[in-house]
């Protein structure tokens, strides 16, 4: 029994139609919930970082980051700092490579200049980046005229 009338075809059609579209979306995302897992951190942002004391923290030893954190006057940075530098064995590393070691292998957080931590975390899937930038400043080239 196949609907004679033009509009009862085009009310037939849509409803098939609509019913398609939904049912790929419902498998769509059920297999997408199925395999991925999520990745939950106990850590959102810098806050949450400086105010728990499971995971240690820390930075290069030196360079732009370093000053950062050494000329804060934000508080959480300050404070920050003040743990980073009562914790110096524990917080400072001496090269980029040694703190991603440190992050793969110890209960530790590498903060680190955003371009840094995304090409390390876009190149290891053990490695994530948390939370938004700290600081952003901006640089410009002078040319002759």
């Amino acid at each position: 029994m196949a609907p004679r009338a033009n509009s009862t075809r085009i009310v037939s059609g849509s409803w098939w139609f609509f019913t398609l579209i939904m049912i790929s979306s419902y498998t769509a995302n059920l297999a997408a919930f199925l395999t991925v897992k999520r990745m939950k951190s106990p850590i959102e942002n810098v806050e949450d970082l400086s105010k728990q004391k499971e995971i240690n923290y820390g930075i290069l030893e030196s360079g732009s980051t370093f000053r950062f954190f050494q000329k804060a006057t934000i508080p959480t940075y300050k404070s920050m700092y003040e743990y980073m530098s009562a914790n110096a064995a524990k917080s400072f590393v001496k090269s980029t490579q040694q703190g991603i070691e440190r992050v793969l292998n110890e209960n530790y957080a590498f903060i680190l200049e955003s371009t840094m931590n995304e090409y390390y975390a876009e190149r290891n899937c053990q490695l994530m980046q948390v939370g938004g930038l700290l600081d952003s400043k901006g640089y410009g080239i002078g040319m002759p005229a």
